[in-house]
């Protein structure tokens, strides 16, 4: 009963206070920014008239360590407990309720619930996921609170939505993080006996005969010999049919279940369907009088006791084995090299195996000689398409191109090698060479031409310096382009063969048009690149160069000390050459680090005329040193009798 607003009856509530503010909803909680509270606070924090005020803390004692949010300090840690609840079934004789095992995940991090049932075999029932997570509610009166850890633990019960789980046990990790909280785990309990469970065990027990019958287990077998294959190479003869040739087959025998599998290797442009299996993989009966039915050839004989076929009837396994089909298969001891089967009326000839089989022939039965038969019939070799002639239009390979299919399409460029041989910057890729006409015209005889060999398409460029007064005008002499080799046919079947780099060195003789040249010399560019690239270029490699020196030397030749500026080198020079020259001085020459010019070599060799051989060999070479110049003579002339 209140007191009348009187004085004397009225207290001062305010004395004692200090906080007078007007209370907010939002603060910070662990530095972090949040709403504070879902209680609405009246003057000074306190609570209004009428309001539950929730207790910030539990009542265990808050526990030592950082003061982290929940979602950082047990992200990733789960509570799990085995649980079980009862569902009712109406209206069955075999069952009247049903106990569903399941397990109850507890997410510390967010204080989220989900409930899982583990999916049975031949259940008939929708398991898996009972709740999903998210945190649930307490029953009312209470459904503004929701669970948390402490409420739960072994043996206790819990409402979820109606549904009273049953808590019989947890992992250890659960065990562990209760006892850290203060709570008495309880001992694990196990579940109640499902009736319909042992309704269907006691029926599965019944299925059983009281006689066990002969085990056939295969499963060592299995396990010992899985993916342990043997290959056999066979052949099969079937050249006695219509259109019929030999064909060659692989015949595959599964040492993990003794089935056999035969491929057919189908040779390109055959004729025959490309299926690579020509018999599907199964035990291989020795001598098949005809295709058994479903049902003959089974691992046991059934009996059926009494009743139609279908709902109702009672099926026994005949122990006696009285219509049993004796059948005898293709083992490993039936098949060897030479040795002749039976596939289904087909003789296959067994040739060859790879070298798994061999070992396990060798350690099984003890046979080391596996050496291969011969098919006595040999197939027939690859046939090679012919070209019709090349017709004149265009280049040969449009002409070649237009033949292998109804629509011609443009020959593709090698891009790869025009980019890897094309001009960059200072590098050229472009070979150039001096060369003479070969002719008996006098007038023709003194005119010089520089062959200009692009590496990027394999082109040749002939052109002619003018010379004044030669009554010849100089200039382009044979425009940019792929040359054939001689003898050029107008209308031939075959590829015709073009000038390549290779063709193309110090002496060689080449025939443009119906022009012959001889190659004279080349400029330092050519000569590098040849040198660089000597397995290209055979003529320029140095090691088969002083192997033909050393034996076109034979016994002719002295050895020769020097004394040289700077370095020693050792002199292998040509008696015939030696003998020459009045003065020994005009025999070497320093090759270095000094290049000699055509000219200085015509200044240097002025008066030879038979010059033969001459190799220096220093000790270390410190400089790309151009070998050409051993085959040179006096005004660029040749000596072909070293080549």
């Amino acid at each position: 009963m209140a007191l009348p607003f009187l004085p004397g009856n009225s207290f001062n509530r305010s004395v004692g206070k200090t906080k007078f503010h007007k209370s907010h909803h939002f603060g910070y909680e662990n530095d972090i920014a949040m709403m504070v509270g879902a209680v609405k606070p009246g003057i000074g924090g306190e609570p209004l008239l009428g309001q539950k005020y929730k207790p910030r803390n539990t009542v265990f004692p808050r526990g030592e360590g950082s003061s982290l949010p929940s979602w950082i300090a047990f992200d990733r840690q789960v509570l799990c407990f085995d649980a079980y609840f009862q569902e009712a079934v109406h209206e069955k004789r075999e069952e009247q309720f049903r106990i569903r095992n399941c397990k109850i995940y507890f997410y510390l991090e967010d204080d989220s619930i989900q409930v899982v049932e583990p999916r049975l075999r031949n259940a008939a029932i929708a398991q898996g996921t009972v709740i999903k997570r998210h945190r649930i509610p307490r029953p009312p009166p209470n459904e503004d609170e929701f669970y948390t850890a402490e409420d739960f633990n072994i043996g206790s019960e819990i409402n979820l939505y109606s549904k009273v789980f049953k808590i019989i046990d947890c992992d250890q990790f659960t065990q562990n993080f209760l006892r850290k909280m203060g709570t008495n785990v309880q001992r694990p309990n196990k579940p109640p006996e499902d009736p319909y469970m042992v309704y269907r065990k006691a029926l599965d027990e019944s299925m059983h005969p009281l006689r066990p019958y002969e085990k056939c287990d295969t499963l060592k077998q299995f396990l010992d010999h899985d993916h342990h294959v043997l290959r056999f190479y066979c052949h099969w003869d079937d050249t006695e049919n219509l259109f019929g040739d030999v064909r060659q087959m692989v015949l595959h025998y599964y040492l993990a279940d003794d089935t056999i599998e035969i491929r057919e290797i189908v040779p390109p442009n055959a004729g025959r369907d490309t299926v690579s299996v020509f018999l599907k993989r199964g035990k291989l009966p020795k001598n098949p009088s005809s295709l058994p039915l479903p049902g003959v050839l089974t691992d046991r004989t059934v009996l059926n006791v009494f009743g139609p076929t279908g709902a109702g009837s009672r099926y026994i396994l005949d122990s006696l084995k009285t219509g049993e089909v004796s059948t005898e298969f293709v083992t490993d001891r039936d098949l060897s090299l030479g040795a002749v089967i039976s596939v289904w009326g087909r003789k296959f000839i067994l040739c060859d195996c790879d070298n798994f089989t061999r070992e396990y022939y060798k350690n099984k039965y003890g046979i080391v000689d596996m050496t291969p038969v011969k098919f006595s019939k040999e197939p027939q070799g690859q046939l090679t398409q012919e070209m019709p002639p090349y017709n004149g239009f265009g280049s040969e390979e449009d002409s070649m191109n237009s033949c292998r299919g109804l629509l011609p399409k443009p020959l593709k460029r090698d891009f790869i090698k025009f980019m890897e041989y094309d001009r960059h910057g200072f590098d050229s890729n472009v070979l150039r060479f001096l060369a003479r006409m070969d002719t008996k015209k006098a007038i023709d005889q003194d005119r010089r031409f520089i062959i200009s060999y692009f590496l990027a398409d394999d082109s040749v460029l002939v052109f002619e310096p003018p010379v004044r007064n030669s009554g010849i005008a100089g200039g382009k002499f044979l425009e940019r382009g792929r040359i054939k080799k001689p003898p050029e046919v107008m209308f031939n079947t075959e590829v015709s063969q073009y000038y390549t780099a290779a063709d193309l060195y110090i002496g060689a003789c080449v025939e443009f048009n119906k022009f012959k040249f001889v190659i004279l010399d080349a400029d330092e560019y050519a000569f590098k690149f040849m040198e660089d690239n000597s397995n290209l270029f055979p003529k320029s490699n140095i090691n088969a160069i002083l192997e033909k020196l050393a034996v076109r030397l034979g016994s002719n030749k002295k050895m020769y000390e020097l004394s040289l500026p700077n370095s020693s080198c050792l002199v292998l020079v040509s008696m015939s050459v030696w003998e020459t020259f009045s003065d020994r001085r005009g025999v070497l020459f320093w090759m270095f680090k000094v290049e000699l010019k055509p000219k200085e070599r015509k200044e240097n060799f002025e008066g030879l005329e038979h010059f033969n051989l001459f190799w220096a060999f220093g000790e270390s070479f410190k400089f790309p040193f151009f070998i050409h110049y051993f085959y040179l003579f006096l005004y660029g002339e040749l000596d072909h009798g070293i080549l």
